[in-house]
């Protein structure tokens, strides 16, 4: 998506703003706490329909204020688009594209590519594997939109199962209840275990180019596919039935992300988880590009501060054509001279933005 003109309503620090952007590189500059990445996180909720720093989603609304909103215009595939993204107090969240209203933030994902980095990010190398298999899970969605349905399939059949196995532990169900459910996370977790490898096998070998080129040398990312089957189900099921919980399956799986033979989660200091998840968020860009035809909005906060010159100029000249990256820094030599320039400087200070 390219990203023309932001409209914020009572957002976070912002009273209101209205801000023209313009495509390619733009440049987004201000001391710390200006309200930098509150512009981020707004485009990003424009674009997305949620934020990606926080799920408590009334904590977007300005302080004081009874609702939020965020209405973004541009041009994705070619197409104008029109987005409007409102949060009230006590309230679902409304959503509309186009004019009209969706009934989901999966909706307008499904329309709009927009990719973001921020700190709390790395979480995705620092934390647990529940947080890399959400973050494969959601970039399966962006990639594979025909399979985005499929984590939630086997999400909910898997909590099936687990209610049955523990309704026979309690002496209120037969054994019997358990094989259906047996079958359909059988088949759902082949089928994602199956899509989870494949993703990982198209993503991994840009990964490793852009970390290489960020500095990190050997970078790899790797899932090892292990369906479950109902051989291994029916051999586990009186310990499963003792656990009330199933105790084989894609919802146990970890992607494993190393510089050599060093796991990034143990073994890597902070600028090199750092680097990991900035070049994941470029490989799947740059994937994106080749599958959707068009680069997504990239929504890079605070990117270049454990940067040299070479990096950044490396990162600047490697940004997708043609489509529109929005990068935040706290002066506007950011980018050192002899790379590309930014086709536009945003100067944040509390509360406003301004073209400069």
């Amino acid at each position: 998506m390219v990203c023309t003109h932001v409209r914020l309503r009572e957002f976070r620090s912002y009273a209101a703003l209205e801000l023209d952007l313009e495509p390619g590189l733009v440049l987004v500059t201000g001391p710390n706490g200006a309200g930098k990445t509150n512009l981020l996180e707004a485009l990003h909720v424009g674009a997305q329909g949620f934020s990606p720093r926080t799920r408590a989603e009334a904590q977007l609304i300005r302080f004081g204020a009874d609702a939020g909103r965020v209405s973004l215009a541009g041009e994705e595939g070619g197409s104008r688009v029109e987005t409007e993204v409102t949060i009230a107090r006590g309230e679902g969240k409304r959503l509309r594209l186009n004019g009209a209203a969706l009934g989901s933030a999966e909706e307008l994902r499904a329309r709009l590519a927009a990719l973001v980095f921020v700190p709390d990010r790395l979480a995705v190398v620092k934390g647990g594997p529940i947080v890399r298999r959400a973050y494969v899970d959601r970039m399966l969605g962006r990639l594979e939109p025909a399979q985005a349905a499929l984590p939630g399939e086997y999400g909910r059949a898997l909590a099936q199962r687990n209610e049955a196995l523990r309704r026979v532990r309690a002496a209120v169900s037969s054994r019997d209840a358990v094989e259906p459910w047996t079958e359909r996370v059988v088949d759902l977790g082949a089928a994602l275990d199956r899509a989870r490898a494949a993703l990982v096998a198209a993503v991994g070998p840009g990964f490793g180019e852009r970390a290489a080129g960020l500095g990190l040398e050997g970078a790899t990312l790797r899932y090892d596919e292990d369906p479950p089957t109902r051989e291994v189900l029916e051999g586990r099921l009186e310990r499963d039935l003792a656990r009330g919980t199933t105790s084989a399956g894609p919802h146990l799986r970890d992607v494993a992300i190393s510089a050599g033979e060093r796991d990034l989660r143990s073994f890597g200091s902070q600028g090199e988880q750092r680097t990991a998840v900035l070049a994941l968020v470029l490989a799947e860009a740059d994937l994106g590009v080749e599958r959707r035809g068009s680069p997504p909005l990239l929504l890079l906060d605070d990117v270049l501060s454990e940067l040299d010159d070479d990096r950044r100029r490396a990162l600047a000249g490697s940004l997708p054509a043609g489509g529109q990256t929005i990068v935040t820094a706290t002066s506007r030599d950011a980018f050192p001279a002899g790379g590309p320039e930014p086709a536009l400087v945003v100067e944040v200070r509390p509360g406003e933005a301004r073209r400069v």
